[in-house]
């Protein structure tokens, strides 16, 4: 059973292999420090951060994201280490919030390296501070336990850093910040295809971004960033709307409330006067459409989460009451039979209905109006942001800049099935994806052979590289395939016929060797041309553009070496702009045991049909996913890609 802390309370630790989760609606860096006996950090290598991520027994992520998994070995901590701090900072420099305040409370557990949560922590009251020590974990009598402590710095990650002992505190706050920066920007930038002479190129700064919905909102560099929310299931944030508050949605609720864009948003058809608000599309702030947009879905999700949150714990409550009540009429012999006894059984039951009955009545009033907001949203959303089947796919042109988010597929809850969420995640990519292909986990795939669920995950993973392909502009987004068997050859069949891959898929031992050493090569060369400063230093046959790597039937075909390669791909490539799509059943690497723990962990897993594993620790929901697929007899996918290619050739790429 998972212990939920509170600030203070502590919960000894079953197991000394743990992992962190960390959940939150912004992008926040995250790190630990190891203290001696008296909590005193003794020099910067006891410090893991982005920019050194790893110690004995600990290894944190690179970058900044929404949710984050830390790897604790208590086991391996030296003898003098008794006190492991994890710690939480917003990045400074790149447009989020500064302060935790404005964000939703982050969320942190720890897990044994099954899943099970043993102790949780939200960690509130936050307002000024920019820094927190979330948990510590200590050794006392030779045992370890788990402190809730959510102790926040308004001076930051160096006041932090500090107060812990740490005299060479301001100089790791700055490399830990320099390092976070870096790993948020585009590892190498593209030369731009060539444009009519006076117009410029505008690229969308990016912040991050690796859940679900992505992370946080994007604005043009000559502009200050938003601080819109993301959505990767999970994450909250304040705002009102809903049952929760006993009233209608808001749709001017302050998670939809940016700095000031250079134009409003356009403006709602006034209300008959008792009838809500007629919602429109991009009524959220933002400083273009599409972060309208993006706002506004990300606002939806919030809504219908809340407003079925509120619902459940009625329902939890009338339920509750009327078990109460009934026992207090059975616990009495003297009213546990006759007349009475009935009276009151009936009286208990009439109140839960009631109860069901209203709180059944103030959920469809909410679920009503975001209904009728995801019309309106639905046929405005961009290619990037829309289903295959949306009109918008009929005018599509090559665009000229990388769009801030791209559609994975839809969410919905069981309350109401056909009300679906676009399920966005930021871009670039700073997770790889994982197309289950497997039965055992997936709820919906009993109606479905084993033969035709791998068909429909390889017909998945072409649609989002199809996709990924038509939102880059010309040139700047390149898919290999990995296909030993040749298994996937007719789910491969658009990108081949239109000519969109650079070389054929690799096939056989050989292949895949080939093409995992040609992408190791990339990211091995790009990395050390950062770290240099020295990008114009680059072969110039080095492909500099965004990569794909989709890899099917995973592990056939792949020896010792090439697996450690693909796991190298996968921790080091989104930095560098190399990505890792996997169609694969986990139960077929079983061979290999913990060794692909790591990767698997590393991505995003979605699956090929509509499945309810996507868990949500702000209020608990577990969504249900939908892929984005092709419609049944569709040539929208053919004929962009197309496209894509015939801008590719006139721009000589």
């Amino acid at each position: 059973m998972t212990a939920e802390l509170v600030r203070g309370q502590n919960h000894p630790l079953p197991q000394t292999r743990l992992e962190i989760r960390v959940s939150a609606g912004h992008p926040i860096v995250a790190g630990v420090t190891l203290g001696d006996e008296q909590g005193t950090v003794r020099g910067t290598e006891w410090v893991a951060h982005p920019a050194a991520p790893q110690l004995p027994g600990i290894d944190v992520p690179k970058q900044a994201a929404a949710d984050h998994r830390l790897a604790v070995d208590l086991g391996a901590m030296p003898e003098d280490v008794h006190r492991v701090n994890v710690l939480l900072a917003l990045p400074t420099g790149v447009g989020g919030p500064t302060r935790f305040g404005a964000m939703p409370a982050p969320f942190i557990a720890a897990t044994g390296l099954d899943g099970t949560e043993v102790a949780s922590y939200t960690i509130t009251d936050l307002d000024s501070e920019s820094a927190v020590v979330a948990l510590e974990l200590y050794r006392r009598q030779g045992a370890w336990k788990v402190r809730a402590v959510g102790q926040g710095y308004a001076g930051g990650l160096a006041a932090m850093l500090q107060d812990q002992g740490l005299s060479e505190a301001v100089e790791l706050a700055a490399r830990i910040n320099d390092a976070i920066a870096q790993g948020m920007a585009r590892s190498v930038a593209p030369p731009p295809p060539p444009r009519p002479e006076g117009e410029g190129r505008v690229r969308t700064a990016t912040v991050g971004g690796s859940g679900p919905m992505g992370e946080s909102a994007a604005a043009p560099q000559q502009a200050p960033a938003g601080t819109a929310a993301g959505a990767a299931p999970g994450s909250g944030g304040p705002g009102s709307g809903g049952s929760a508050s006993g009233g209608s949605v808001n749709y001017q609720h302050p998670s939809r409330r940016t700095s000031a864009p250079p134009t409003p948003p356009p403006a709602a058809p006034p209300a008959q006067p008792g009838q809500p608000a007629q919602p429109v599309a991009g009524d959220a702030s933002g400083w273009t459409m599409d972060e309208r947009l993006y706002n506004q879905v990300w606002g939806m999700f919030e809504d219908l989460a809340r407003t079925t949150a509120a619902y459940r714990s009625a329902v939890d409550f009338a339920d509750s009451r009327m078990e109460k009540e009934l026992d207090g009429v059975l616990s009495d012999p003297r009213t546990r039979f006759g007349p009475a006894a009935d009276a009151a059984r009936a009286e208990a039951r009439t109140k839960h209905t009631a109860l069901v009955e209203q709180a059944r009545a103030a959920l469809d009033r909410d679920l009503a109006q975001l209904a009728a907001e995801a019309e309106v949203v639905e046929p405005a959303l961009p290619p990037a942001f829309a289903r295959w089947d949306s009109p918008v796919w009929q005018a599509y042109q090559v665009p000229m800049e990388i769009p801030m988010a791209l559609r994975l597929g839809e969410l919905y809850l069981p309350e109401r099935s056909d009300l679906r969420i676009p399920m966005l995640v930021r871009l670039p990519l700073e997770r790889g994806l994982w197309i289950d292909s497997g039965r055992d986990a997936l709820s919906d795939a009993a109606m479905v052979d084993s033969g035709e669920l791998r068909r429909l995950a390889a017909d998945t993973a072409v649609a989002h590289a199809a996709r990924l392909l038509a939102v880059y502009p010309a040139g700047e987004f390149t898919v290999h395939v990995i296909d030993p068997a040749g298994s996937a050859a007719g789910s491969l069949a658009p990108l081949l016929s239109s000519g969109v891959l650079r070389e054929p898929p690799a096939s056989g031992a050989q292949g895949v060797s080939a093409m995992l050493a040609g992408l190791t090569r990339r990211v091995d060369l790009v990395q050390m041309a950062v770290r240099s400063g020295a990008t114009d230093a680059l072969p110039p046959d080095l492909d500099i553009a965004e990569q794909l790597l989709i890899v099917n039937d995973f592990p056939h075909g792949f020896d010792d070496r090439a697996v450690t390669q693909l796991r190298y791909l996968a921790d080091e490539g989104p930095s560098v702009g190399v990505h890792l799509m996997m169609v694969a059943d986990r139960q077929d690497a079983q061979a290999y045991g913990p060794v692909l723990d790591p990767l698997w962990r590393s991505l995003l897993r979605v699956t090929p049909v509509p499945d309810d594993h996507l868990a949500d620790p702000w209020v608990g929901h577990a969504w249900t996913y939908e892929p984005s697929l092709v419609p049944a007899g569709s040539q929208v996918v053919e004929q962009v890609l197309t496209q894509v290619v015939r801008a590719r050739q006139s721009y000589g790429r």
